[in-house]
């Protein structure tokens, strides 16, 4: 299954009860209620790595068990449901970077981002780069409009399989991604479809110096 960057951070792109169960995750998290938050996500793994429905914080459940010194073992079980270690919240942390801040020591070396793939995370940085310019290009309005928060990169090293599904409301499609290639020729590969822009599907292969497209008019 691939895995999803949820950039939904607005609760009027969302349905009620979407809306409703996203806030109980948040407030369980925030108040330590361990058990509650580990109720919903083991119900829900894949709101693993989702913040409060309008919240400036983009604090994820593993971000607020990174601040509320939980147990080793929770911490360990929102891990293997699938919160990622890299995620950055609006200040830039991680979950070991408030660890270390709060002088949380039992959680910082199991909150240390572990890479499955290797890559250069300032060449990573600049594939990332290209790859928003070439999101914004094709949909910029119905990511603005929406207040999407765009992928970051990083997470796709901490997976098995590094390919990611990013939909975008009002597209009535999106971006599947993925890493390819080896060392120093590895790139990014984004496919998108779009039924309201063009009405078809892009290709673009992307590496640090640019975001190129190879292929278009696929469905």
């Amino acid at each position: 299954m691939t895995d999803k960057w949820d950039g939904i951070i607005k609760s009027k792109l969302l349905r009620d009860e979407e809306v409703a169960v996203r806030h109980q995750l948040a407030d369980a998290a925030k108040g330590y209620n361990w058990k509650k938050t580990l109720e919903i996500l083991n119900e829900r793994p894949d709101l693993s790595n989702v913040t409060r429905p309008d919240g400036r914080a983009l604090y994820t459940p593993l971000h607020q068990a990174a601040h509320g010194n939980a147990p080793v073992e929770v911490v360990q079980k929102m891990i293997t449901i699938g919160a990622w270690r890299t995620l950055q919240n609006a200040e830039g942390e991680r979950a070991v970077d408030i660890a270390r801040k709060k002088k949380h020591q039992q959680l910082i070396e199991l909150l240390e981002p572990v890479y499955i793939t290797q890559f250069p995370h300032e060449t990573l940085q600049k594939i990332q780069s290209h790859f928003h310019e070439i999101i914004l290009g094709r949909v910029g309005g119905l990511v603005r409009d929406s207040g999407l928060r765009l992928p970051e990169l990083k997470p796709l090293l901490e997976i098995a399989q590094p390919r990611m599904w990013f939909p975008v409301p009002g597209m009535y499609g999106g971006f599947c991604y993925w890493l390819d290639g080896k060392g120093k020729d590895v790139k990014l590969v984004s496919e998108s479809w779009c039924r309201v822009v063009g009405g078809s599907g892009q290709r673009h292969e992307i590496t640090s110096k640019e975001g190129k497209l190879v292929d278009e008019g696929f469905v």
